[in-house]
């Protein structure tokens, strides 16, 4: 019976930080964008023409000289 007034008090402070570190996380964008990391595996980042790894604020028109002739 006395492991109990240890345990409880204890078991409440885990879920308390528990719950503070998830809505921290939640708060500070952890779980915003899920979807991104996933397909950007599948993308090379050495191509100069691949756009979807840089920001549109950054994106510019590729060189023509750097593009390979098409047929």
């Amino acid at each position: 019976m006395p492991a109990l007034y240890v345990m409880i008090p204890a078991a409440l402070l885990l879920v308390g930080v528990a719950v503070y570190i998830f809505f921290w996380a939640v708060d500070s964008g952890q779980y915003d964008d899920l979807e991104s990391p996933a397909h950007s595996i599948l993308f090379d980042d050495q191509d100069p023409r691949h756009q979807a790894a840089v920001k549109p604020e950054d994106r510019s028109a590729p060189d023509d000289k750097e593009a390979p002739p098409r047929a």
